[in-house]
């Protein structure tokens, strides 16, 4: 079984040296877009929850547009860490499934009916243990993204085991966000995979 929040990568073998360098610069613009949209998707996140705690249901209008805020936000991140080299377009499609063309892909299965109340009326309670693991997760993936830097730099190849460990990392966090923002009742797993 899938969690509802999947992400797929297809990296390139090789990168350019110069990547580490610079690719984080050109980030810059979808950095600070993902960052306010991220304020935007805190504020749906609590609008989602109150919708649910009185009806039972996510709209679908909300769910989407988590779901693109989501997605923007990964592939900022996943382009400013170099993990691949195609710069990400401004893209706001508010659907659940990822629309393509992209290294990166992030698809959503949102619920939108039959909500469990009590898991979404104790959702910041229950969510701290998983808020806890994604922060361990992320502190040890940007010691080994520091890693990568000079590996990619030096070498035109991220190691495998720090690669996998980095998409684990953005698995974690979107999957943790995804059930943070009220996207799914599904408790997000202790896994990078």
């Amino acid at each position: 079984m899938t969690y509802p929040a999947t992400i797929t990568l297809e990296a390139p073998e090789k990168l350019d040296h110069w990547r580490p360098l610079v690719q984080w610069i050109l980030a810059i613009p979808h950095l600070i877009l993902a960052n306010v949209l991220n304020t935007v998707g805190q504020v749906i996140g609590v609008i989602s929850w109150f919708v649910i705690l009185f009806t039972g249901k996510l709209p679908e209008g909300l769910a989407t547009l988590q779901c693109m805020i989501l997605r923007y936000e990964t592939r900022a991140y996943a382009y400013a860490g170099f993990l691949h080299a195609e710069y990400p377009p401004f893209e706001f499609a508010t659907t659940a499934a990822d629309p393509g063309g992209q290294p990166i892909r992030i698809d959503f299965e949102p619920a939108l009916d039959n909500r469990n109340r009590l898991t979404v009326g104790l959702r910041i309670i229950w969510a701290i243990p998983a808020l806890l693991f994604t922060m361990v997760i992320a502190i040890v993936a940007f010691v080994l993204w520091f890693i990568a830097w000079f590996a990619v730099l030096f070498t035109g190849r991220w190691p495998q085991g720090i690669h996998n460990f980095v998409m684990g990392a953005l698995r974690v966090g979107t999957r943790t966000n995804a059930y943070f923002w009220m996207l799914t009742d599904e408790y997000p797993p202790f896994s990078t995979d």
